[in-house]
Formats: C-alpha cells, structure tokens, sequence
C-alpha cells in the first residue's frame, strides 16, 4: 500500500508530501524526487502560459522528449499560439501560425485540422461566443501540462499515470460486477476501507 501511495505522490508531483512519506514509512520513490521539482516547473510554465519557458525547461530536461514527440511539440507550439491570440498579438499570431505550424500541418492532417481550429479564433471579436473558444480556456492549458507530463515521466521510465486511482476504479468495477451475483462484505466507503456486511 505505502508504494501505491508513493507512485501517487511522485506522478502528482506532490515533492514535499513524498518527501515526508519516504521519511515515515520508509518506502523509497522509484525516482529521484529533485526531478519532480524539474517536472513540476514545466507543468507551472504551461499552465501559466509561458509556453517558450516550458520548451525551454523541457529541453534543458530531456532533448529528445520534443524530437522524438511531434505530437506533443505541436501542441505546445499550438498552446503558444493560443497565448499570442489570448494577449491580443494578432499580427505576431498570424506569423507564428504560418512559419512554425503550416508546415506541421502540411505534413499531418490532424495538425492541419487542429491548427485551423486554434487560427478560427481569430475571426471573432467576442471569443466568447466563439464555436472554438474552448481552446483559450484554462482546461487547454491543463490538458497541454498533462501531456508533457506524462511525456517527461515516460522519459524517466515512469507511468505516466499513477496507479491508485486505477485500482480503485477496478474495485468500483468488481463490486458492481458482484453485486450482481451475490452477497458479501462491499467497501462502501474508500476514504475509510471499511468492509461493511451485506444487509440481510
């Protein structure tokens, strides 16, 4: 159980509470914590925005994360696009999209497609009532940090996601499949593990 817990703490990037664990119960991270802190600081970059910085830090971590993952390299150029048309850089946008992103898109059609998607922003005025204004959300930003996490951790021979909530999502699964079939003592509530008696 305490590894499970470790492996949350670590993936998270939770560097001071694993920290604490590794100290109370003994149980050593697979990894080096001081590259959580590493990780953590690209993943703070993205999310604030600061896509160059994150490249930067990426880079500066593993140069081979972005050139062995177009797909993830044109996402953060993607999500660096959406800042410049976020801070209102129009004309700076439009020349970003056309020498670092069309040739992406010419040679990938997904990339085309979603390169359109992000451009379409810039034909509204109120992106607010925009068909792609979920793109300027904070959740693209989210989910742009979530991906180089995953890649980073994948470069550092880690899952890139960690396993508790994965194992308590299976016992949600066999509970209900049991249910189905028979009667025994269920855990009802996973903050406690308590097992409770099947009512008779």
């Amino acid at each position: 159980m305490n590894k499970l817990v470790m492996n949350f703490l670590v993936t998270e990037g939770y560097v001071e509470a694993a920290e604490k664990f590794r100290l109370e119960s003994g149980t050593e991270p697979d990894i080096d914590l001081a590259t959580i802190t590493d990780r953590m600081a690209v993943k703070k970059a993205v999310q604030s925005g600061n896509v160059e910085d994150a490249i930067e830090k990426v880079n500066d971590l593993n140069p081979e994360i972005l050139d062995t993952n177009p797909q993830l390299f044109f996402h953060l150029q993607q999500q660096r696009l959406i800042e410049l048309i976020r801070n209102g850089k129009v004309e700076e946008a439009l020349e970003f999209a056309q020498e670092e992103l069309a040739p992406r898109g010419e040679e990938n059609q997904g990339f085309l497609e979603e390169l359109e998607r992000t451009v379409a922003l810039l034909a509204f005025e109120d992106v607010t009532n925009c068909p792609v204004g979920d793109l300027l959300d904070i959740s693209q930003r989210l989910k742009t940090a979530s991906e180089v996490n995953a890649a980073i951790l994948t470069s550092q021979s880690h899952e890139k996601d960690p396993k508790l909530p994965s194992l308590l999502k299976m016992l949600i699964w066999a509970q209900n499949q049991l249910d189905e079939k028979a009667t025994y003592p269920r855990i009802n509530d996973l903050s406690t593990a308590a097992l409770e008696d099947p009512a008779v």
